[in-house]
């Protein structure tokens, strides 16, 4: 064993050279890359506010109109009490 020394493995310059052109390569695609992947990532981000928008809206819309009926409907009471019908008792 003490005779038989193993030598250090090294790599070799071509093998650094061609990982060195890779890791160029994968580093000019990736701010392009992160680019896209940011632009789908707020364009879904944005598709999903204006849903979520659009039904806060929609329900808004709903809550104002049956606001507006249950106004009617205690007006049309108020009046019905006045002209001299007797008054809704509680039980």
């Amino acid at each position: 064993m003490a005779g038989n020394p193993t030598p250090p493995q090294s790599s070799s310059p071509t093998n650094d050279q061609s990982r060195l052109s890779t890791t160029s390569t994968d580093a000019s695609g990736a701010p392009a890359e992160l680019s896209a992947v940011v632009d789908e990532l707020l364009n879904s981000l944005s598709n999903k506010f204006a849903g979520v928008s659009s039904e806060i809206f929609a329900k808004m819309d709903e809550m104002s109109r049956r606001l507006d009926n249950l106004e009617s409907t205690l007006q049309a009471n108020a009046e019905q009490g006045r002209d001299g019908k007797s008054s809704p008792t509680k039980m």
